[in-house]
């Protein structure tokens, strides 16, 4: 029903639009000063309010010209208001409960408040300031009730209970079918099937996880946007590149300025021969939000305990295991099983990996964790005769966005032309897409550089979804967010190569959401468990570093050569180097992750330090001091801040299906095969959450993926994934 959808939606924006199973109240924020009974909003507030017009821009973009901050509450108010109209006008029908009455009737609420949040929440991720950061800790637990008042509501699930219970009489299609299905595994899931008393715990236990874990992500924000290493002299530089050097430098303080965002660092940590600048910059960046004023550690131990009690009350020995009920690995002996069987060749190769850099040290110093970076980028210098600032220049930042527009257009028959509506900040780009038959299919917006008011990582969100009730076909309105480093002005952006597969990933999210075929915003888009979700960005990953796309994108930014041939078989000779160290920090911040949400309410009551209970779990796998996991607690804003607790793991989960999945053009001999292509565009990208992932899957693949492909992409061999880590 619409209302998930909404809530699902404005989690987070990391990187989705949907999951499988609502995790309810982890979307949001602080103290309420309206309370769900006594919402009241006059005429006058919402004078001259744009949410309460019809858009004339181009495309049905937000005005965002036009909407100033103090406009989100009244509308917000408003649309409550609405929607509460909605949900009585169905639970007051004297009609008996019909599929149209009642499922449909849900579907079709909460217009104005799908407009309201589908334009607060990205903006929050991209333009946040000390208003919205307010409005966050003001709508988000009015939201969290609301959708609780609607998935408790006992009158309301009876009568789509009733509708349920008579399905097979209906003669429903696949797409009502499937509507009706989740409609009301959406309401047992959220606890309408318990008594009184435990719904009301749940409500509570929702509404002060709504508060918590928009002060986690609040803090961390905070903690980020507040560490900067200045660099003043050539011995704080040494080893920066020019073009690096030059994107950091702050005219204003007349110094090099390096913060915490993930492409800042990363370039810093691999390029800077100052060791104890590197040791500086790592320890501000592990430690973030782990002490004083923005210490996240007790909220990551609060969030914790209040999951485990409401999944109890759910009749679910964990989180975890509420969590995973529905998605592909349906259990989390299973996920964690599969992560094992990674885990052993990653930590194993990683354990190589330290060896060689140690090597080359030899007995200057002993090897550390901030030494990662820097000495395997030396060893991957020395071994393959790859240096990656001789990559960047044929990765520029407009060529590489073609390149992912050109792809599009081979496999799917996609068309992207610039045009010009609003955008929420100046750098943003815009582009109308088309599909094959020259149809609209929806608009998408890419805002790619790091600003102070813009949170860091990748993601996509999107503006407005996509829906086809009653023929209005609304197409929907997506954004790509990257955080790459701004170049001075009139130099172009250059990226590595791993950025370049970050941009395909999120491309790949974007046509999740903007091709889809189907009708109801419940599972349009990007839809599904979060262990399938990824894989429809993954599998583009593929296509970056193979020969054929190069060459349609990897020209020089200055003399437009093609990347020659020797590098790029240099690059794929080294596309495997330092995959014991990746895959173990994933791998390690998967299972720590698991591990919080396994934890029984008892369990977890038990618990008085993060940083402790994350230390041993770390060693029980048998992780090594040189390796941290790539999130860790306090600042794990994926798990105590979004919409993936207890599913990190699904982005390895989701690998086996994009390895496998990449493998079926591999076969074809052509990476742009018309048959394969048309099946993935059909039974992935245009489906949605139409059927269960497994049966989307298996309807592209022809078969269940296997795990081979992926162990053989990491460069692993097969016969040694075992099932259990060893320590040290």
């Amino acid at each position: 029903m619409k209302i998930n959808h909404l809530l699902i939606a404005c989690l987070s924006g990391v990187i989705l639009a949907a999951c499988g199973g609502r995790d309810a109240g982890d979307s949001a924020a602080g103290a309420v000063d309206d309370t769900v009974d006594e919402i009241t909003v006059s005429e006058a507030e919402l004078a001259g309010n744009p949410f309460l017009e019809e858009w004339d821009t181009p495309y049905g973009v937000p005005p965002f010209d036009r909407i100033e901050d103090e406009h989100f509450m009244p509308a917000f108010k408003k649309s409550v208001l609405e929607l509460r109209a909605e949900i009585a006008a169905i639970t007051g029908n004297p009609e008996p409960p019909s599929f149209d009455n009642t499922i449909l009737a849900l579907e079709k609420t909460g217009a104005l408040m799908t407009r309201v949040l589908f334009t607060f929440s990205p903006l929050t991720g991209t333009e946040l300031n000390d208003a919205l950061r307010d409005l966050q800790t003001r709508i988000w637990p009015i939201f969290s009730r609301e959708s609780d008042a609607i998935t408790l509501n006992e009158a309301l699930f009876k009568r789509v209970l009733t509708v349920y219970e008579s399905r097979d009489a209906l003669g429903l299609d696949e797409q009502d079918a499937r509507l009706l299905e989740l409609t009301h595994r959406e309401f047992v899931r959220a606890g309408a099937a318990l008594d009184a008393d435990a719904k009301a715990e749940v409500t509570e236990i929702n509404a002060e996880l709504s508060e918590l874990t928009t002060k986690f992500a609040q803090n961390l924000l905070a903690e980020t946007k507040a560490f900067e290493l200045e660099l003043t002299s050539e011995e704080d530089v040494a080893g920066l590149s020019q073009g690096f050097k030059a994107s950091i430098w702050d005219e204003d303080e007349q110094a090099w300025i390096v913060g915490l965002n993930r492409s800042a660092f990363e370039t810093f940590m691999t390029q800077s021969e100052n060791r104890a600048l590197r040791e500086r910059l790592f320890d501000a960046y592990r430690l973030r939000a782990s002490e004083g004023e923005y210490d996240n550690g007790p909220l990551a131990i609060r969030i914790a305990q209040l999951r485990a009690q409401r999944a109890e009350l759910m009749g679910y020995e964990s989180h975890a295991h509420y969590q995973l009920e529905t998605r592909m690995a349906k259990t989390p002996e299973n996920a964690e099983g599969f992560l094992l069987r990674v885990w052993g060749p990653g930590l194993a190769r990683a354990k190589e990996e330290r060896a060689d850099m140690q090597a080359m040290i030899g007995d200057a110093f002993t090897f550390a964790a901030h030494d990662w970076w820097h000495y395997a980028e030396k060893v991957r210098k020395a071994r393959y005769d790859l240096d990656e600032n001789a990559l960047k220049p044929y990765f520029e930042l407009d060529a590489v966005r073609e390149g992912a527009f050109e792809m599009a257009n081979r496999l799917f028959g996609l068309s992207f032309e610039p045009v010009e509506v609003p955008t929420w900040n100046e750098v943003v780009t815009a582009y109308e897409v088309r599909d094959d038959d020259d149809s609209h299919l929806g608009i998408f917006l890419f805002d790619m550089h790091a600003r102070d008011s813009k949170r860091g990582g990748a993601w996509m969100n999107a503006y407005r979804p996509a829906s086809n009730i009653d023929g209005e076909n609304i197409r929907p309105i997506v954004t790509n967010n990257m955080n790459l480093t701004t170049p001075p002005e009139g130099e172009p952006t250059l990226m590595r190569f791993s950025e370049v597969e970050t941009l395909f990933h999120e491309f790949g999210h974007g046509l999740h959401g903007i091709m889809t075929r189907i009708d109801y915003p419940t599972f349009s888009g990007v839809d599904g468990p979060r262990d399938y979700t990824e894989f429809p960005a993954q599998i583009l990953e593929h296509w970056t570093a193979e020969p054929e796309m190069l060459a349609l994108y990897a020209t020089h930014y200055v003399t437009g050569e093609v990347i020659p041939e020797s590098l790029v078989e240099r690059m794929l000779a080294a596309a495997n180097f330092n995959q014991g160290f990746e895959t173990t920090e994933y791998v390690a911040a998967s299972l720590l992750d698991l591990r919080w949400h396994t934890l029984s309410s008892a369990e977890a009551a038990e618990i008085t330090d993060a940083r402790v209970f994350e230390k041993a779990i770390l060693a029980e796998y048998g992780l090594i001091d040189e390796i941290e996991p790539r999130y860790r607690s306090p600042y794990f804003s994926h798990t105590f801040a979004g919409g993936y607790s207890a599913g990190y793991y699904a982005y390895l989960w989701s690998e086996i299906l994009d390895s496998d999945g990449f493998n079926a053009f591999k076969e074809a001999e052509d990476i742009f095969d018309p048959a394969t292509a048309a099946r993935l565009k059909k039974w992935i990208y245009q489906a949605g959450g139409l059927r269960e992932a497994d049966e989307l899957y298996r309807n592209f693949r022809g078969a269940d993926p296997s795990i081979e492909p992926l162990l053989r992409g990491r460069g692993f061999d097969v016969s040694a994934a075992g099932e259990a880590s060893s320590n040290e």
